[in-house]
């Protein structure tokens, strides 16, 4: 009862923390700049998107162990879907939607997160199917060139029929409305004398989207289809030969990690109200990569951490870069200096931590050592660590002779 009440206490005090972080934010603007702005909760909801993105390729790479260099197609399918389906584009372009829909197409909230998840679901079941056989450097070129080819589709689908608008993008997506009510994100809203501006409403959407993640890989990483994926991601062949359906499992893991990219598109371009081919470039898809090696590869609570140090590390060193611009008279371009000094600390960082910041304890976990005595060898009079597999009284094999893995 008293392990309970310890976690109900941390469960009330991280939900009492995320409450305000859009109000500590707010002061922290107030500290840097003078002025109270919304400029680092931007940054703050932005994080977020970044590790729901995070925690759906951890699924690909952390538990399945299929490393996956185009996960931002399946974001740019959930965010072209909701910019078609929720702006002016295709009623402009075609007549006959304009006709059926007179006051625009508005996909509701119930209705577009469901369908961006299965679309983008469907997506990487697309993907995974080709690539099953393919593993290591081979599985991560062809995942890339799907990537990229998801990009150039996007940007050359203007002609000969206008459906994506090309390199222009589109504008004027719509904001999400609470269902069954008038309630709208995008604009400000005033509880109890409080403001509750755009940025601060949707803080609290995706940090509810991020918490249902969280319990979804939570539950998955403990089920057996979790167990199945770790399996195969430590040795397929051994996996396969135990009777574990390799394909389907991969085929699995691809869709559920891709549903993770379609939900995170689709608040993506709600939230930008705007998108363009530009969003879903190469760079994206290393930085997702990055974010789950850095933070620790299959570890949840890893993966968050690096998500949310990758995404705002670049912001913040802005005040950094800014200075040493200054100093060389402006020769040095900000932006160039702030890479080279996000690379830096990446750099510092796997050298400190090579298996992350927060690495699973079940990964590289030593075998256990001999305790030894007053002269550096083992004492017999303290007991010494049993390998798996055999007696504890005799120190021999157990009578069937079996040793467990």
């Amino acid at each position: 009862m008293n392990l309970r009440s310890n976690r109900l206490v941390v469960f009330l005090v991280a939900a009492l923390a995320l409450l305000v972080v859009p109000f500590a934010m707010q002061h922290i603007s107030m500290v840097l700049s003078g002025n109270p702005g919304n400029a680092w909760v931007r940054i703050v909801d932005i994080a977020l998107l970044y590790v729901l993105l995070a925690l759906g390729l951890n699924i690909v790479v952390g538990y399945a162990g299929l490393l996956d260099l185009g996960y931002v197609a399946f974001y740019a399918v959930g965010a072209y879907m909701f910019g078609l389906l929720a702006s002016p584009h295709l009623a402009s372009t075609f007549p006959w939607i304009a006709q059926m829909f007179p006051n625009g197409i508005h996909t509701p909230l119930l209705l577009v997160v469901p369908l961006g998840a299965l679309l983008a679901g469907a997506a990487g079941v697309l993907l995974g199917a080709p690539t099953l056989k393919l593993r290591g450097d081979y599985l991560a070129i062809v995942t890339l060139g799907f990537g990229e080819i998801v990009r150039v589709f996007m940007n050359n689908l203007d002609a000969p029929v206008n459906i994506t608008n090309g390199p222009k993008g589109l504008s004027g997506i719509d904001e999400i409305k609470i269902p069954f009510t008038d309630f709208s994100l995008g604009t400000t809203h005033e509880v109890f004398g409080l403001e509750f501006p755009k940025v601060t409403n949707y803080y609290y959407l995706f940090v509810i989207l991020v918490v249902l993640a969280v319990v979804i890989c939570y539950r998955l990483e403990r089920s057996r289809i979790g167990r199945a994926w770790m399996a195969i991601r430590e040795d397929e062949v051994a996996a396969k030969a135990m009777g574990i359906n390799t394909r389907n499992l991969k085929l699995l893991a691809f869709g559920m990690g891709a549903t993770f990219g379609g939900v995170a598109g689709v608040m993506f371009a709600s939230f930008q109200s705007f998108i363009s081919p530009e969003s879903f470039s190469l760079q994206e898809s290393i930085m997702i990569v990055a974010m789950v090696v850095l933070g620790g590869i299959g570890h949840l609570p890893g993966v968050i951490v690096g998500a949310l140090l990758l995404a705002a590390l670049p912001e913040v060193l802005r005040y950094v870069a800014g200075p040493l611009q200054q100093m060389t008279d402006g020769r040095l371009d900000a932006a160039i200096l702030r890479q080279l000094l996000v690379a830096l600390a990446m750099i510092g960082i796997m050298l400190a931590r090579p298996r992350g910041l927060w690495p699973s304890p079940e990964h590289g976990r030593a075998l256990p050592q001999p305790k030894v005595g007053a002269e550096g060898e083992p004492d017999p009079a303290l007991p010494q660590p049993v390998a798996s597999g055999t007696s504890a009284a005799t120190n021999d094999p157990h009578p069937s002779g079996t040793r467990h893995a």
